[in-house]
């Protein structure tokens, strides 16, 4: 029988020389990088928050390496971050063999949530020194995540209504049994008080959300009436031409409703069909190195309303990563009025009006441009019709899709986040800072390895060009030394034919 030989292995007897946390992971690694860019940021807004008084506090700069890299990696639960510090060698790295308590994790993310978000732009401006991020042309667009909610627990306003009804009917009747409970034959289990109590908790509670779905229907209201009002003035103008506009309702409608878990969550279509209790998380990427450059949730279902704050967002970066050149976006943030506040912050609107048929005719796709047009009546919203007509104005359009939509893809699907951790709309704002940070470091990661073997490629062809001319210039040598030598000896046959 063959004798195997194995290569062997000793879990018991301890190495000659101690390891160090250096030599857990490659030099490429990606627990390395985050730490190195961590070591670049100015922390003092998290520093001189702590006052130097009762036991040891764990340093932020490693608290913001290991949150960062959880969240890169897909892991966003502070006890399993605390358990990746025991069981995965790049968390043992970043830890340096110490293991923060997930109580101490989760407070310090909760308690310098605003200090998190603010090094988005230091991240960016690493981004922009390493020659990864020249601000040009950026693709915008939302995505629904899951709220920490179930939409079974939403309460419209109509049952509200008729549950508040129900409840103090309840209420009349539990008060009228107190009257008579001496004569009443009352099962033992049945606590008049308790029942009353529970009674009123919950009416409580419904008259708090009935009163959230009323602020939110005034606001409605008041929106819709400026909206009303803007319609009927253009139509005055027009010398009442057109249908005359629906003027709103005030007051909440049946439909309206609130959660009880997270009540500033909503209800919102999602992708798959459906509904769904969420948030509308927004980004916009840079489409060149596809680095998140603007970031913000709102509880808007329609985006249409989510163009100006991103516009406000990219005039901020303007000082440290320069103006953008032109905006990306679908069919769902088109309007006139978009349009218009895009082209007057100096960008280009690249807004689709309508979705693109697919299979296009040989005829349109190879048909000439138009002429610019031109005048005094051309709008930007003309302008802008012409240029997504044209080959170039095309070309940039479709790389939209290419660009914001992996960048949801990758966070959903390898990163895992789907659904928020947090309630309230602050806590779920500063979750997606946090996330998109850690996109943005995933991302820097790769862009680094496709730099460095771009720059390998480079020293490779250049040292073989180095190595056939230093070739070529070896047979050269040969040729002229050869050369030399034929010709030293046809001179020497000369010499001694003379002689003879």
């Amino acid at each position: 029988m063959m004798k195997l030989i194995f290569k062997p292995f000793d879990r018991n007897t301890p190495d000659l020389f101690p390891a160090c946390v250096q030599d857990y992971l490659p030099d490429d690694h990606m627990a390395r990088f985050v730490v190195e860019v961590i070591d670049q940021l100015n922390i003092d807004d998290f520093t001189k928050t702590y006052r130097g008084v009762g036991s040891k506090a764990w340093h932020p700069a490693m608290m913001l390496s290991l949150l960062f890299y959880g969240y890169a990696t897909g892991v966003f639960s502070s006890r399993k971050l605390e358990k990746a510090t025991y069981d995965s060698v790049a968390f043992r790295y970043i830890c340096a063999n110490q293991h923060p308590d997930h109580d101490s994790i989760n407070t310090f993310r909760k308690r310098f949530a605003p200090q998190i978000s603010e090094l988005f732009v230091q991240i960016l401006l690493i981004a922009k020194e390493s020659g990864w991020l020249n601000l040009g042309h950026v693709s915008l667009d939302g995505t629904k995540i899951k709220a920490n909610a179930s939409k079974h627990k939403a309460l419209s306003y109509q049952y509200a209504c008729e549950l508040e009804a129900q409840l103090q009917e309840e209420v009349a009747e539990l008060l009228k049994l107190a009257e008579q409970a001496e004569s009443s034959d009352l099962p033992e289990e049945f606590s008049i008080p308790e029942e009353l109590k529970r009674r009123e908790d919950r009416l409580a509670v419904i008259a708090d959300a009935k009163a959230e779905i009323e602020r939110r229907a005034e606001e409605r209201y008041q929106r819709e009436r400026a909206e009303y009002e803007e319609k009927v003035a253009r139509r005055e103008v027009r010398n009442n031409a057109g249908k005359a506009p629906k003027e709103p309702e005030a007051g909440p409608r049946e439909k309206d409703q609130t959660n009880l878990t997270d009540g500033e969550s909503r209800i919102m279509p999602a992708s798959g069909g459906g509904f769904e209790q969420a948030y509308n998380a927004q980004a916009s990427v840079d489409i060149d190195s596809g680095l998140i450059v603007t970031r913000h949730v709102t509880q808007a279902t329609n985006d249409k309303q989510e163009v100006e704050p991103t516009l406000a967002a990219l005039e901020k970066l303007e000082p440290e990563l320069g103006k953008a050149e032109g905006l990306l976006a679908d069919a769902g943030y088109f309007s006139e009025t978009n349009v218009n506040a895009v082209d007057d912050a100096g960008i280009r609107p690249y807004i689709a009006m309508e979705r693109d048929a697919h299979n296009r005719r040989l005829q349109e796709r190879f048909k000439p441009d138009a002429p610019m047009p031109e005048g005094d009546e051309v709008t930007p919203l003309l302008l802008m019709c012409w240029c997504l007509q044209t080959k170039a104005g095309r070309a940039i359009y479709s790389q939209r899709k290419s660009t914001i939509e992996p960048t949801f893809g990758i966070v959903k699907e390898v990163m895992g986040y789907r659904q928020f951790l947090v309630r309230g709309h602050k806590a779920v704002s500063a979750e997606w800072d946090l996330l998109c940070l850690a996109f943005n470091l995933k991302r820097m990661f790769s862009l680094k390895q496709e730099n460095d073997e771009k720059w390998l490629s480079i020293l490779y062809f250049s040292l073989l060009e180095a190595l056939y001319a230093a070739h070529i210039v070896r047979i050269l040598a040969a040729m002229l030394v050869s050369e030399y030598s034929l010709r030293a000896a046809h001179r020497s046959s000369d010499k001694h034919i003379a002689v003879i």
